[in-house]
């Protein structure tokens, strides 16, 4: 079949249901992913608020990363993003928006929620943040109580799990001061009061309940603010304290590729006992997710450190235990390695995947038992011995996550359909294309009707 993906075909082709990756032998190539979702989407926070322009390069074009872009431009905010371009700019507004008045619709942004309702209850406005049904299971309450902690004034609108958005926010400023946010549900939220922090009256201080999952985020959150002319005092663990009132500054930027995104690829070779190099990440990386080149390395892979990338070449793959949850966006990636490693893999420290886009650990879980796995499901984690792999369709719970850690799985198995490949347009737009270019072979595509 033609790929769908291929722009011409796409206006005159319904899209597809499902994607089969044929079966490889050793994958060897280079590849260099879009920019890191994670970067770009706390770039478009501190440049919107700051004062003066900045010019993002190398940013992330997707479903996410519009929807942050977009409900800018809805504030008032003048975002200059040519379609299909990696570079766009901003006309900060030094915190005080434009529009005072707006209701964001933010899909299944996680990043884009929690961001926004920390930064619009920094500034002047009345605002209602709402969601697909999925984002509005997804806990919020936390973030909602250190902002009140702060001074904000924040209700949830729904009946029937007030933790969870929508929100309306009734912003009048933030007064500053201290307040405590847990940090064993995502870290987006303490990213989130940091980036809002600025904004406030007084100097803010931020201190943790629990343990802090993700930890690298919250490094990464410091790092962009600094660019932008903020400093962030104290340890990712906290105390943290930000002076306020104090004003971003515009910059220009450069956002290295996505570290979570390249997981595929180096996963590629630790299957196929091949060579994959990807380009523009280092060991100096602003992501913590690069750190998964050494969970494969643990597994029995090589890892080449290069000035220009990272280097992983498979070899023969051992079951083993990691606590990933500094790097939890990745365990979808570590599961579809683990079968076909010898001995069984446990992943534990990542209880917080239940809240994502899906529930990370139960909905895996289910998936990679039609494959023939033996997969024990924890509070935490799970833990997953191969058995006799046999062909499945497997469902990725519109998780563009779940559809690009699976089409792995069809690196080393026939007849393995991954549904619903679409969903990748949320943060990788071209995976698919990117995937058959490594291969150097085209995918299997059905659409509906086949």
């Amino acid at each position: 079949m033609t790929d769908p993906s291929d722009s011409a075909a796409n206006g005159h082709r319904p899209q597809p249901t499902a994607v089969c990756i044929p079966p490889q032998g050793a994958v060897t190539g280079r590849v260099r992913p879009p920019g890191s979702k994670s970067i770009t989407n706390r770039a478009l926070v501190c440049a919107a608020l700051a004062e003066g322009p900045s010019v993002l390069r190398g940013a992330l074009e997707s479903e996410d990363t519009r929807l942050m872009a977009h409900a800018w431009q809805q504030l008032g905010i003048a975002v200059d993003w040519p379609a299909d371009s990696q570079q766009l700019r901003i006309e900060g507004c030094g915190g005080h928006l434009p529009v005072r008045e707006a209701h964001l619709h933010l899909g299944n942004s996680g990043t884009s929620m929690r961001f926004l309702t920390a930064a619009l209850a920094g500034c002047q406005g009345q605002f209602t943040l709402s969601g697909v049904p999925r984002m509005h299971q997804r806990p919020i309450g936390d973030l909602v109580s250190a902002l009140e902690q702060l001074g904000g004034h924040l209700e949830s609108l729904n009946r029937e799990d007030p933790r969870c958005p929508p929100l309306r926010i009734d912003a009048d400023g933030l007064a500053g001061g201290r307040a405590s946010v847990a940090g064993d549900i995502s870290s987006q939220f303490l990213s989130g009061l940091m980036m809002a922090a600025p904004l406030a009256h007084a100097p803010v201080r931020l201190e943790l309940i629990g343990q802090l999952v993700s930890q690298p985020y919250v490094a990464m959150t410091a790092r962009l603010m600094q660019r932008f002319g903020v400093n962030v005092q104290g340890p990712v663990t906290g105390p943290l304290q930000i002076d306020a009132p104090t004003p971003y500054r515009g910059c220009e930027l450069e956002i290295e590729p996505d570290a979570s995104a390249a997981s595929y690829f180096w996963g590629a070779a630790a299957i196929t006992g091949g060579k994959v190099l990807v380009e523009g990440l280092t060991a100096e990386s602003l992501q913590g997710d690069v750190a998964f080149t050494e969970a494969l390395e643990q597994m029995g892979c090589r890892r080449r450190l290069l000035p220009d990338g990272i280097e992983m070449t498979g070899g023969r793959l051992r079951g083993i235990t990691i606590d990933m949850g500094p790097i939890s966006d990745t365990v979808q990636t570590l599961a579809a390695v683990s079968l076909f490693a010898e001995g069984t893999t446990h992943i534990h420290g990542v209880g917080h995947n239940r809240f994502k886009e899906t529930d990370r650990i139960g909905d895996l879980a289910t998936e990679l038992r039609k494959l023939g796995a033996d997969v024990q499901e924890h509070a935490d984690g799970l833990s997953i011995t191969p058995g006799r792999m046999r062909p499945a369709r497997l469902a990725t719970y519109n998780d563009h996550r779940m559809a690009m850690s699976f089409s792995l799985i069809g690196l080393g198995l026939d007849q393995v359909w991954i549904e619903n490949p679409g969903c990748t347009v949320k943060t990788y737009p071209n995976y698919f294309s990117d995937l058959a270019q490594l291969i150097q072979q085209p995918l299997r595509w059905e659409t509906a009707g086949d």
